[in-house]
């Protein structure tokens, strides 16, 4: 037999996937179609690999009306073809990542947890069995592991919170309402690797005690649920999760809940919120979650990166994980090229790389072939950078220094065709549809932000702006300010009366 592997991750399907994968399976019985996840190289899906002695091989991106004449070429032998890629660890985007988060997305089949263990899978786990709780978070705090959905908080701390607090019940809460536009590394990590996000919650509960774990799921990511739905019922089955896992004398239980369809629910307070079945609306803080959470008791919430980086810093060590990164970021975050992008993908690099190389190197600029005249990173409500500041090194503090956030990781490109002063109206008009409707700052400082874009009054929105920043109950309004301040910044020439 031989070995395809097709992607059967959202963006795949969505160019086509599953219909390659039932053309190249019609060809001959002597083929074997394995549905992997993605690699991330989301500019050559559907991406078809075929299993060789030199090892696989890549084509892309492939459609139906290509699988024939594949065929006949003798891609089933590796052979030379215009979408031909070769090795697929070759592949200059591939190969200059780091890859620790991501090291088996697109390797293996994401339901398999014969392939997860042939391939490192619960080596955290078994050795966090052998830990104290107390060494397990020193091992994280010892990582430099900061929280990956934006806030950048140390993780280990957060932890360390939650496990000096008394309470009869503690729960691991895992924030997987990914909406900040350009983003899709959640997306991509829970159905190439659902094992991964399911051991590091395990380890999570091990280490603070808890015997509950939720992940939030956006409602926009039904695959998702369908993936992680089937992956924690295998873990169940094969004792990874439940009662007495893996013989330890542990409990934890895990359960996939949906969210509510709103962006201010990856709030963390107003997430719990909604798991507690009331609608999505931010709490004021203190107290904090580690302390009163969901259902009032001591909690942590961590995003999924957060939450599937802990295998591996626990396989292998905090200090290996420290090794990666610059200043007070450590380790690698996954950054996501999108928008006016000739190649888009995910790409886990290690803190440090320019945003210039990140576009350049990896994306091949745009994809219009026009020149770059703005990026827009860490989301909706995050900074637009021109191309004069392109040097800036991907790390929370430089990016904190330029009054600008890395957040999620997502990186939108956008040629000299955009308008600054319509992308800086669109923050208002955004935060003004998802504001949770809490505090006046966000509930009223972003509509009458449209209206004071559209009317040309540019001292009163800079003034709204420090309004909204210094005053909003959350991010949500606090935030708002960011790109609207940085557009009129570095293109003032666009905001003349």
């Amino acid at each position: 037999m031989i070995n395809v592997y097709v992607p059967r991750d959202t963006a795949s399907v969505s160019m086509g996937a599953d219909d390659v994968a039932a053309a190249i399976a019609a060809l001959s019985k002597d083929i074997n179609v394995i549905r992997n996840g993605t690699w991330g190289m989301t500019y050559l899906e559907p991406l078809v690999e075929v299993e060789t002695d030199k090892g696989r091989i890549a084509y892309g991106p492939v459609t139906v009306s290509d699988v024939v004449e594949l065929y006949e070429e003798g891609f089933l032998e590796g052979a030379a073809h215009n979408l031909c890629h070769g090795l697929t660890s070759e592949i200059d985007y591939l190969k200059n990542q780091e890859r620790l988060t991501f090291i088996r997305c697109g390797l293996i089949d994401p339901l398999s947890i014969d392939d997860y263990r042939k391939n490192g899978g619960f080596e955290g786990l078994e050795r966090a069995l052998k830990l104290s709780e107390r060494e397990i978070i020193d091992d994280v705090m010892t990582s430099g592991l900061r929280g990956r959905g934006g806030a950048a908080f140390p993780t280990g701390i957060k932890w360390n919170t939650v496990y000096e607090t008394d309470a009869d019940q503690k729960y691991i809460c895992c924030n997987a309402d990914e909406g900040d536009s350009g983003t899709f590394s959640d997306r991509i990590l829970m159905e190439s690797d659902p094992f991964c996000l399911i051991e590091g919650m395990i380890i999570a509960g091990i280490a603070v005690g808890a015997t509950k774990g939720y992940i939030y799921l956006r409602s926009e990511y039904p695959l998702c649920k369908v993936v992680l739905i089937d992956a924690i019922q295998i873990a169940i089955k094969e004792n990874y999760l439940g009662v007495n896992i893996c013989g330890s004398g542990k409990d934890f239980e895990l359960e996939v809940r949906i969210g509510a369809g709103s962006y201010v629910c990856g709030e963390e307070t107003a997430m719990l919120e909604s798991l507690e079945g009331k609608r999505g609306m931010v709490r004021a803080k203190p107290p904090l979650p580690a302390h009163v959470g969901l259902f009032g008791k001591p909690t942590i919430i961590n995003n999924v990166l957060t939450l599937a980086s802990i295998p591996v810093i626990l396989a292998r060590g905090g200090e290996y994980y420290k090794n990666f990164g610059i200043g007070r970021s450590r380790g690698t975050i996954a950054f996501q090229l999108a928008g006016n992008i000739k190649r888009g993908g995910l790409v886990e690099k290690a803190f440090g790389i320019t945003l210039g190389e990140m576009i350049d190197h990896f994306g091949h600029g745009t994809f219009s072939g026009r020149p770059v005249k703005a990026v827009q990173v860490g989301g909706p409500l995050g900074a637009y950078i021109a191309p004069d500041n392109f040097d800036l090194p991907l790390d929370y503090e430089a990016f904190s220094e330029a009054h600008a956030v890395l957040g999620h990781g997502g990186i939108v490109v956008f040629d000299e065709t955009v308008d600054m002063k319509e992308q800086a109206k669109f923050a208002f008009e955004f935060c003004a549809v998802e504001s949770c409707g809490k505090c006046t700052p966000c509930r009223i400082g972003s509509t009458r932000g449209v209206e004071q874009i559209d009317g040309g009054n540019w001292e009163l929105v800079k003034e709204l702006c420090d309004l909204m920043d210094s005053s909003s109950l959350c991010a949500m309004g606090g935030m708002t300010p960011i790109p609207v301040k940085s557009a009129m910044e570095h293109w003032p020439e666009e905001f003349k009366d």
